[in-house]
């Protein structure tokens, strides 16, 4: 495979997948479009591409989501074909279909086997008939809400509430109880409408401690289907992949031929072409159960661990196909060597519940290695905003076998660091840590199961180190005489007999009562905060000022004066998408407020105590990180709430 399948493609993503496409494009000498909306007019993608053109202003619906912009994009470039990654416009129909009244190449599967995939009803149906086993559950289309009510009756409970168009568990809800099931649908609905232009709703049995197991499967336009093994994809939280490998742990050879012939049916029953992956749900007690979830009809994030093992090109393959070229090997072909387990690293805070995070990369450092594999867009003063997914990259460790995969996948996470924004890679290091992923022993509750993780709060020593380089910059920028290797701080200390010592950049040598080590520092600009990585870990230490410190006493003071704050404050940067409550309502305590949105995530607002609520702010506001978003009035008695 040496000849050019497009002279100029055009990257119709952001982000890692538009970096990663954009490095197979230049390996294979052709010409790369990379896109932006306004956000990331100087995002890494947008450097390394041959050409850019602006789409948009920075939100989705205006600019990676606009077919029209696009198509407009691809013309004006030249473009002969369009490689839509994953995420936004990848599945839909739509764009395919429009591609093809512009004679341009879309880099994916037909629209009609597209359009039958990406509505979950109709491709429960579709399998079904080919004799693949499908997850019970609500059968048709259009159902409204009491229709929905009386087949969860038919279903049982727990269910789970799913959008039928789109994927990636946006707008998917747990309901363990009828009383959940309003609110579950209308927030399900109000994802779906946002997310994917329809909120078309389906009901699902949840079943107990499944494991996720998906099939990477590629098909050509001669008829030829292949599965290149399967993807284990248990660890999630909210319905998200966190850490995933391949092969599965718990497949044995004669079951991981069955799902992937399973896998490859399914792409006949609907003449697919291209890339795609097959999502099954599999008992953990027995391996040989496994239900038909949805067809994803792109590329995944989780691709990387795939061609870790069997040595392909996933890309590649798709440009190859996308031109009408024959699939290059037959399923005897198809050899999987060794073992690859990703990470996804996200802006989030794991501590917060998980609520994505905003800020801007002050510090960053990739890992390198052997056996290390890093998919990113990030560099130093990227702007991670709340426009778009927070995932920022990509951790992948290959290895002879799960142990040695498993270890180097635990050095990156240590190597690595990201300072400037809260991030989940303490998290995925402890994640690795538990003794059900060392074993194989994973599946998608595990997570919820372990309750909220350590808050990380900063010891003496991390706040010492702190407060050394807060007064390294101060002295640096005010020319002070202090000597360059290190000094002791006294009383600006929390921890006696450390020193700091400059090695260059955000590099320090910290010495704490005659031990040494070298950690890496970097403060906010605004000098409220320091991030520190050090022993593999990246804290944000809290290193106020004295003003600051005694204004924050004195407001803690205040807050004391009642057993609860009546200020209702936003836990994340967002928009508005819901109030549910008018100016001046009395409200039980626990009731919801307003909902926020941001990173395509929903997080509600609760009445902290009953009593009157004074709000403002309506759908389509956008709120700031801890703004006062609602407060409640409560009167002197009982009686006198009016």
């Amino acid at each position: 495979m040496t000849s050019r399948p497009f002279r100029t493609v055009l990257v119709a993503n952001r982000g890692e997948i538009a970096v990663r496409v954009i490095r197979t494009l230049r390996r294979l000498g052709i010409r790369s479009v990379a896109v932006h909306s306004d956000a990331d007019a100087d995002a890494l993608h947008v450097r390394m591409a041959d050409e850019a053109v602006r789409i948009g202003p920075a939100p989705a619906a205006e600019s990676y989501l606009s077919v029209d912009a696009l198509i407009a994009a691809a013309r004006r470039s030249g473009a002969e074909a369009i490689h839509p990654g994953y995420g936004f416009l990848s599945e839909s129909p739509d764009f395919a279909r429009a591609c093809a009244e512009a004679g341009i190449v879309f880099i994916g599967p037909g629209p009609d086997a597209m359009a039958i995939m990406a509505d979950k009803i109709a491709a429960k149906q579709t399998v079904a008939a080919r004799g693949v086993p499908v997850v019970p559950g609500s059968d048709g289309h259009g159902l409204g809400d009491e229709e929905l009510a009386a087949a969860a009756r038919d279903v049982g409970f727990p269910l789970l509430v799913k959008p039928a168009a789109g994927g990636g568990g946006k707008g998917m809800q747990v309901v363990t109880a009828e009383p959940e099931l309003a609110p579950a649908l209308a927030s399900a609905r109000r994802v779906a409408a946002a997310a994917f232009g329809d909120d078309t709703l389906l009901l699902e049995r949840l079943v107990e401690r499944p494991r996720h197991i998906e099939v990477q499967v590629m098909a050509d336009r001669h008829g030829h289907v292949i599965h290149l093994g399967e993807r284990e994809c248990s660890l999630q939280r909210r319905h998200q992949k966190v850490i995933e490998e391949a092969p599965s742990p718990l497949l044995t050879p004669a079951q991981r031929d069955r799902m992937g012939a399973a896998a490859c049916e399914v792409a006949r029953s609907v003449g697919y072409e291209g890339a795609g992956t097959v999502e099954f749900l599999v008992s953990d007690g027995d391996p040989d159960a496994f239900f038909f979830i949805e067809m994803n009809t792109r590329l995944q994030v989780e691709h990387p661990v795939t061609e870790q093992i069997t040595g392909l090109d996933l890309v590649e393959l798709q440009l190859r196909i996308a031109a009408g070229e024959p699939l290059p090997l037959t399923q005897d072909d198809v050899e999987l060597r060794g073992h690859a387990i990703e990470a996804r690293i996200y802006a989030e805070s794991p501590e917060r519940g998980f609520l994505p995070a905003t800020g801007t990369v002050l510090d960053l450092g990739q890992p390198a290695g052997e056996g290390w594999r890093w998919d990113s867009a990030l560099i130093p003063g990227l702007v991670v905003t709340g426009d778009y997914d927070p995932m920022l990259a990509k951790a992948i460790a290959t290895g002879a076998d799960r142990a040695e995969a498993l270890a180097r996948l635990d050095g990156m996470l240590a190597a690595g660091r990201v300072l400037g924004l809260d991030t989940n890679m303490g998290f995925l290091h402890d994640l690795l840590a538990l003794s059900e992923m060392q074993e194989g022993r994973v599946d998608v509750d595990l997570i919820d199961r372990l309750g909220a993780p350590d808050s990380g709060n900063s010891s003496a020593e991390d706040r010492a180190a702190a407060s050394l380089v807060l007064h390294f910059g101060r002295a640096e920028q005010a020319g002070s005489p202090w000597r360059a290797d290190g000094w002791r701080a006294g009383r600006t200390t929390e921890a006696p007999g450390t020193t700091l010592t400059p090695l260059g950049g955000t590099a320090y040598r910290l010495t704490i009562d005659g031990r040494s080590e070298t950690i890496h520092a970097v403060a906010d600009p605004d000098g409220a905060t320091v991030w520190l990585h050090r022993d593999g870990r990246t804290r944000a230490v809290d290193a106020p000022d004295r003003a600051t410190v005694l204004a924050r006493r004195l407001a803690s003071r205040e807050r004391a004066s009642g057993p609860v704050s009546p200020e209702v404050r936003a836990a994340m940067p967002g928009t508005v998408v819901q109030v549910a409550v008018r100016d001046g309502e009395v409200v039980e305590a626990g009731a919801l407020l307003l909902t926020v949105e941001a990173m395509k995530m929903e997080h509600s607002l609760l009445a902290p105590l009953a009593g009157v609520v004074r709000i403002a702010l309506l759908p389509g506001h956008l709120v700031r990180r801890d703004q006062v978003v609602a407060t409640i009035e409560t009167p002197a008695t009982p009686q006198e709430v009016p």
